[in-house]
């Protein structure tokens, strides 16, 4: 709060930047929207002078004549999922050597906060949105439509896009993953996951892997859930929870690797076998796990290759280049030392 002998701040002007640098205001917004023909010299005195005064263009004045800012947009379920911050990483990385700046909202798996969340981004006439997943309200979807901006869903491509989609087949990983665990001689096999009807990619996962073991004549023996709370703690209890539940299965499936881990800490402390007694496997390949005892079974669902994709399609869009609408990748199925190799 401002003294009584302070005067009160005002915003700066481009009439403060033009009086600074003692160049005309149509100069000052050329240089500060990088438009026109401006000496290389007259350019210096202006951004030195910007720079000076601490001055930041509004974007949203500016953007009344062209409709748009150098923001994009990115919509993610969570910063607890450690895959979505690599995403965010892959991202940023990418839109670093554009104009284009990403602006982040978390919507913690909840549709109609993911609703609230597009709808204020949108309100800022970003240049594209980046979206993870396929499942939106209505209206989340006509606003996507409607909006006049590219935009990419990503990591997930079983569904129709709105625009653009990056990401891998979450059902076909399910599948894989229970093949492999078929192949390698486990039949007995349980299956641990989040809240699966808010998190679509891991129920599209399970749903993959069940009908893999449903060809093979397997049924799922037993299954546990969780939301919320410390992952590894929750890979910890409801290993044991299924454990003393079913102490007959020999196969262990989580929905992502950080449950996994706590599965397999709680299997090591308790001196179970695995994989010999029980196999364990996850999903993701999140490389903090790589200093584990055992390297737990997983699939790389190729986070970093999706986020650079994705905004490489906007940063293209942007320029008025062509870019694809469909990137699919495959995610690698690694054996680690929990999954015994057939």
């Amino acid at each position: 709060m401002s003294s009584p002998s302070t005067p009160p701040k005002r915003p700066l002007t481009l009439r403060d930047v033009s009086e600074a640098s003692g160049v005309s205001e149509m100069t000052v917004s050329r240089v500060l929207r990088n438009r026109g023909d401006v000496s290389d010299a007259t350019r210096l005195k202006v951004t030195e002078a910007a720079k000076r005064l601490g001055y930041v263009p509004n974007k949203i004045a500016g953007a009344l004549a062209s409709q748009r800012v150098n923001l994009v947009a990115v919509i993610i379920p969570s910063l607890s999922n450690m895959v979505f911050p690599e995403v965010l990483t892959s991202i940023n990385e990418v839109l670093d050597e554009t104009p284009l700046q990403p602006v982040f909202g978390v919507t913690n798996y909840l549709p109609e906060k993911e609703e609230s969340v597009l709808f204020e981004m949108l309100s800022w006439r970003p240049s594209g949105v980046i979206i993870a997943g396929l499942e939106h309200t209505d209206a989340a979807r006509a606003m996507m439509r409607n909006a006049d901006v590219p935009i990419v869903e990503i990591m997930d491509l079983d569904g129709d896009p709105i625009d653009a989609i990056v990401g891998v087949s979450q059902r076909r990983a399910g599948r894989e993953m229970a093949e492999a665990i078929i192949k390698a001689g486990y039949r007995n096999i349980g299956f641990m996951g989040t809240n699966m009807p808010l998190d679509h990619r891991a129920r599209k996962r399970f749903e993959g892997f069940s009908e893999a073991l449903a060809d093979a004549g397997i049924e799922i023996a037993d299954q546990e859930f969780y939301s919320g709370g410390s992952a590894l703690v929750k890979g910890r209890e409801m290993t044991e929870a299924i454990l003393k539940r079913s102490p007959d299965l020999d196969f262990l499936y989580y929905s992502n690797d950080m449950i996994g881990a706590g599965g397999l800490l709680y299997c090591l402390a308790n001196g179970i076998d695995v994989p010999g007694q029980v196999g364990l496997a996850g999903f993701n390949g999140v490389e903090l796990l790589n200093g584990l005892p055992k390297q737990l079974a997983t699939m790389d669902a190729e986070r970093h290759k999706i986020g650079r994709a994705a905004a490489e399609i906007i940063a293209a869009r942007s320029r008025g280049e062509d870019a694809p609408q469909r990137v699919e990748l495959t995610p690698k199925l690694q054996f680690g030392d929990t999954l015994i190799r057939s």
